[in-house]
């Protein structure tokens, strides 16, 4: 991502420092803990959107900081919650903080980032922004909850399957680049656009993650962890929405009751894979990638605008 750093690149140094500091505590156990997620965090994908939806939007100023570590205090809030739901002991090849500490201290580290985000905002003033990102949690959690119940039933049809994801997963994006636009120029017509633009690359950035269960666009094979954790997740869906009856049932029969069985794990994988189902998803990450470009191009051609433009493209194109 080339662009993206010569446009930000400082703008994104900056945001480090003041991350980091941010997080300190006196707390010898917490302070520990918060350095441990410190070097292990991502590339800052959220942050990024937030800076540049500033900058096409309007200027760089001293909220948009704010608003780009709130945005990352509360994404990795959820990281480390998400992974005590999912009892999960790895986050991106590193142990998890509840793998190293336990569930009760990684519970307590999520509440401790949502809060020093909270008060970052409160004591700040910035009530419009915690506003947008307030509503993105909220969303996130309803997304988890609803995903949870159908997954029981596996009755997840594609009207619910957006309603998931848009809540779930593009949530946090839309608030990003929101939040960027509204630090820029306090214009809620302006924040509602760059709202959708978020929410349009929310849905793309989801759906290629369910690309990859089935080994597409990545250099990896087919892994199932979806089908293994039964996720309905957009191939399967039009696989199914696709099938006789027959098979409708062998492959519903076989998430609910045969999903820790390899042998039968690819079976599904080989039917969604044969049914179009890959093609179809693809095509439909591509549609709300290109009416996120669409919503951009109504912006001056700028620099900003042409690292936008690859940061939404890396995220169809990222092979992890």
């Amino acid at each position: 991502m080339e662009s993206v750093h010569k446009v930000i690149g400082t703008e994104l140094s900056l945001f480090e420092k003041k991350f980091t500091d941010s997080v300190k505590t006196p707390n010898p156990l917490l302070d520990r803990i918060m350095r441990f997620i410190i070097k292990r965090k991502g590339k800052q994908m959220r942050p990024m959107f937030v800076f540049l939806s500033a900058k096409i939007a309007g200027e760089i100023n001293d909220t948009t900081y704010r608003a780009a570590s709130l945005i990352e205090l509360l994404h990795t809030a959820t990281l480390v919650h998400d992974d005590v739901v999912d009892n999960s002991v790895k986050r991106r090849n590193f142990f998890s903080v509840n793998a190293l500490w336990k569930n009760k201290i990684a519970v307590l580290v999520g509440d401790y980032l949502l809060s020093k985000g909270l008060l970052l905002s409160v004591d700040n003033g910035d009530y419009k922004i915690l506003q947008i990102t307030s509503r993105a949690v909220k969303e996130m959690s309803e997304g988890e909850l609803m995903q949870m119940e159908k997954a029981r039933k596996l009755d997840i049809d594609e009207s619910v399957y957006f309603d998931i994801i848009r809540a779930k997963t593009a949530s946090l994006l839309a608030a990003a680049c929101a939040s960027g636009a509204y630090a820029a120029t306090s214009d809620e017509a302006v924040t509602e656009k760059f709202r959708l633009i978020g929410e349009k690359v929310g849905i793309a950035f989801q759906i290629k993650d369910d690309l990859f269960d089935y080994g597409q666009d990545n250099i990896g094979k087919p892994t199932g962890i979806d089908i293994k954790e039964k996720k309905m997740t957009l191939p399967l869906i039009y696989a199914l929405q696709h099938a006789d009856r027959a098979k409708k049932r062998q492959i519903i029969y076989i998430v609910k009751n045969n999903s820790t069985d390899r042998r039968k794990v690819n079976e599904v994988i080989e039917y969604v894979q044969q049914s179009g189902g890959i093609e179809y998803a693809r095509k439909k990450m591509e549609q709300y990638k290109e009416e996120a470009l669409e919503i951009l191009q109504t912006y001056p051609d700028t620099p900003a605008l042409q690292a936008m433009k690859e940061l939404v493209n890396f995220v169809i194109d990222r092979k992890y």
